[in-house]
């Protein structure tokens, strides 16, 4: 057993001289426009094309990463405070071998932590570096004072919102208040529930060009998602859409979403500040 551990030690350390650990944080500017769902077949997608991805789940008010996929987490992050208990102990296997990570209703307790504490948490999470390719940190919707430290300390942000309105405002709101705190954010737009790409490209057009004109900031179009059917099938069956009807609209979009984003990637994931670069800024933010 020890000789297991060992062994597992040591390829978390080779992996980490290798590579760099992205964190990523998906947010949206309202409730209701998928970003949970989007965040959860998009860890699952990047996890097909070998992509390792571990998802958290920060989401204060309303965490449901849990249900879609249909399992009970036994731990979450505020365990890792009590004794002898590591980040493997608090990881839960969902459906896809995504691995997940709850953040539980003790998140808001640990922002209010004393150094002590919080350096005791931050570094029973530092073997995820070079452990995990991508760390996806699924927040709540809006511009709470907890989401906005999380989207300020990741190395990027993508922004879900649909075509609607309303749902385009508050995403320009969240985007205009990150730019204002930190202009140098990378931040990325998935448009949900299209009906098909051109009202996706128009809306991401649209909201590009007026970050561009009235915030001066080029905005990236990761990619679209189509309105589909299968996806609501698919939560009512608490399982992701993308394993359950593979073949959907929905699934293809986000296949070629996750393609877009690990070409873009590319070029940008040594850049990434890992898990120490995070643990940093969040540091600096809640004190």
């Amino acid at each position: 057993m020890r000789d297991q551990a060992e062994q597992l030690r040591q390829r978390i350390q080779q992996s980490t001289q290798k590579r760099p650990t992205k964190l990523v944080t998906v947010t949206s500017g309202k409730g209701g426009v998928g970003k949970s769902n989007f965040s959860l077949n998009f860890g699952l997608g990047l996890i097909e094309r070998g992509h390792k991805a571990v998802l958290f789940d920060v989401d204060l008010g309303l965490a449901n990463l849990d249900v879609l996929m249909g399992i009970s987490p036994k731990k979450h992050l505020f365990h890792l405070l009590e004794p002898d208990t590591t980040v493997w102990d608090i990881m839960e296997k969902g459906p896809g071998h995504l691995e997940f990570i709850a953040g539980g209703s003790g998140f808001t307790q640990i922002m209010q932590l004393d150094d002590e504490k919080l350096d005791l948490l931050f570094s029973r999470l530092d073997p995820l570096q070079g452990y995990a390719d991508t760390i996806i940190f699924d927040t709540g919707a809006g511009l709470s004072k907890e989401s906005l430290h999380f989207m300020l300390s990741s190395d990027e942000v993508i922004v879900v919102t649909t075509p609607e309105p309303p749902a385009i405002t508050d995403a320009y709101a969240v985007i205009k208040m990150l730019h204002s705190r930190n202009p140098a954010v990378r931040i990325r737009l998935v448009i949900n529930r299209v009906v098909n790409e051109r009202e996706g490209k128009m809306t991401a057009d649209k909201l590009a060009m007026v970050a561009k004109r009235f915030l001066d900031l080029e905005i990236q179009a990761l990619g679209f998602v189509s309105d589909d059917s299968h996806v609501t099938k698919a939560v009512k069956q608490q399982r992701p859409f993308l394993l359950t009807y593979p073949q959907s609209h929905a699934s293809r979009s986000i296949r070629s979403l996750v393609g877009q984003y690990l070409q873009s990637s590319a070029q940008t994931d040594t850049q990434a500040n890992g898990l120490k670069g995070f643990f940093a800024k969040l540091k600096h933010f809640i004190r």
